[in-house]
């Protein structure tokens, strides 16, 4: 047998392969289990071999042992069709040989690379009544796949029934919390695995930093990275990038190109694509495009996402020109145009009033334009209060059966901005009838190094009391300044009295206030919203920027808007 795995590790082409298969079976050792499935599993799974020819040997085997079924399912699970691995593990179960550990290990990893949850709860229900429940690589391979499944729930019920965890476990748990937007549990638990002594690996680091990045938490955050630096992990690419991420998400541009310039390791694409989007999402066009410009100087060439960052760029800072000459560019470059270069040159053009040209762009497209793409023209016809191109890109996402709630929003608003009542009468019919539901707006903020969140009006924070009492002062003392209620962004026809009280309590406003009770004067204030700001909170969060004296950082879907003295960052151009 130790001959027959010598030989094997020798080929390495498939002919090598094909003629040591031809003398396994002169010499009888084919039909040794050991021996041919150890040829299975090399002609499988390693780029000298086939996984068709594996597939065609394993076909041909009258009497296929348990290791036979293994070799060809893990090859199977690690090629471009992983569910194939499941229909042989399907066909398994007529066979006469019976799974094992390892066959229900290969073929949970192709649960997981084909996101196959309810396959992986089948496999658990076989797991379990084979008795191999209690193996700890098995256990670990199948709440990674619940992980990786988006079932974070039964992945939390493994983890807490699991009676021993290796790095491994952490990981799966840490990096599906973060990947399946529970940022929150990520976080918990990459702390509760160093009070516990397990120290973090590449893997967890990048996990918990991506938690860092979806709720802007900067203190964890900065704590992670001092982790990094303190264990050498900054030598890992995927690591920097991920920090730069990080920071760049928690609005400290500064820290980022801190920790670019001072990389020790060889940057990459990826490196430089989040530095110029990072800069983007900032409002700092022309350094976004000066680093796009230098990419090239670093020996690499710029890539669709590259060009698709420096458009971002160009769109933010309203770089109108130089944003459409980048777009013309990029055919010239060899790089082919999508859908998403489309969309942010529609939203350039969108923001600068330009609708008509935007239009056009959209018509022009060589594909088919997607709902974004009107969505964006939508967004643009409301700022510019087009009713009549409004009405066009709302037709067309009707047509496509679009049924997001941003769409009927924006219609009606425009609609209500124009005291139209009778067509928003009609929006809010449509939308009851399709059943849509507005999203909800919520806020996240740190002090103290711990995350809250507030939601539209919310009244569940235990200081509720104090925070509304907060914001009371700021009306009264904003309305010295010459504030008037931007209540035209209030979707309802309803009194003037009680727009106001809506906008009031919006969570952006929510969790400034909050951050003023609770943080020393002179602190600077950071809000991570899900939806765009609105006009009337980023016209609100200036005045209290300037009569707090106080640094204010929100960060809204598509970009940073930094508040500093009575203005933003942004130009108000966003």
């Amino acid at each position: 047998m130790a001959y027959a795995e010598k030989l094997i590790t020798k080929c390495n082409s498939l002919p090598h392969i094909k003629q040591l298969q031809a003398h396994l079976i002169i010499t009888g050792l084919f039909k040794s289990y050991f021996s041919r499935s150890k040829l299975l599993d090399f002609c499988a799974t390693t780029s000298a071999g086939s996984l068709p020819y594996a597939t065609f040997i394993f076909n041909n085997i009258p009497h296929r042992a348990t290791n036979d079924w293994n070799a060809i399912i893990r090859g199977l699970a690690q090629s471009h069709q992983p569910i194939n691995a499941v229909a042989f593990y399907v066909s398994m179960q007529q066979a006469p040989c019976r799974p094992d550990a390892l066959t229900c290990s290969f073929t949970l990893k192709a649960c997981a690379r084909a996101l196959a949850r309810i396959e992986a709860l089948q496999i658990h229900c076989h797991v379990i009544k084979f008795g191999v429940d209690a193996d700890v690589l098995l256990q670990t391979t199948l709440l990674d796949a619940y992980a990786k499944c988006w079932d974070l729930d039964c992945a939390s019920v493994m983890f807490d029934e699991m009676s021993k965890r290796d790095i491994a476990t952490w990981n799966a748990m840490i990096s599906g919390m973060a990947q399946g937007n529970r940022p929150h549990e990520a976080l918990k638990l990459f702390k509760q695995m160093r009070e516990i002594g397990v120290d973090p690996n590449e893997v967890t680091v990048l996990g918990a930093l991506s938690a860092c990045s979806q709720l802007g938490a900067f203190k964890e955050g900065e704590k992670i990275y001092d982790y990094v630096r303190d264990h050498s992990l900054d030598k890992n690419v995927n690591v920097c990038n991920a920090v730069i991420d990080m920071f760049a998400k928690c609005g400290f541009i500064k820290k980022v190109y801190e920790v670019f310039s001072g990389m020790k390791c060889r940057k990459t694409i990826i490196t430089w694509n989040t530095m110029v989007m990072a800069y983007a999402m900032h409002g700092d066009g022309v350094k976004a495009i000066e680093l796009f410009k230098l990419i090239e100087q670093d020996g690499l060439a710029p890539d669709s996402v590259s060009y698709l960052a420096a458009l971002c760029a160009c769109n933010h800072a309203g770089l109108v020109d130089q944003g459409l000459r980048l777009f013309e560019s990029m055919e010239e470059c060899g790089v082919d145009k999508n859908v998403k270069h489309y969309g942010s040159v529609v939203d350039l053009l969108g923001r600068a009033g330009r609708l008509e040209q935007a239009y056009k762009i959209i018509e022009s497209m060589n594909t088919f334009p997607d709902v974004v793409l009107w969505q964006t023209l939508l967004g643009a016809c409301k700022t510019y209060g087009n009713v009549e191109m409004a009405e066009k890109a709302s037709r067309k996402l009707v047509e496509m059966g679009s049924h997001s709630c941003g769409d009927f929003v924006l219609l009606s608003n425009l609609y209500a901005a124009h005291e139209r009542w009778k067509d928003v009468g009609k929006v809010r019919e449509a939308m009851k009838s399709r059943d849509v539901k507005k999203i909800p707006g919520f806020s996240y903020t740190e002090v103290g190094g711990v995350i809250y969140k507030f939601i539209n009006g919310d009244r569940n924070h235990p200081n509720w009391k104090d925070i509304y009492q907060k914001l009371d002062e700021i009306r009264f003392r904003i309305s010295d300044y010459g504030y008037v209620p931007e209540t035209n962004y209030v979707l309802h026809d309803i009194g003037l009295e009680d727009k106001e009280n809506v906008l009031c309590y919006h969570s952006e406003k929510l969790a400034v206030a909050f951050g003023l009770i609770s943080t020393g004067a002179g602190v600077p204030i950071s809000v991570n919203k899900n939806l765009r700001i609105c006009g009337d909170c980023h016209i609100v969060i200036k005045l209290i920027s300037k009569i707090y004296e106080r640094e204010i950082i929100v960060r809204d879907r598509t970009r940073f808007h930094k508040f500093k003295d009575g203005s933003c960052s942004c130009r108000d151009y966003w």
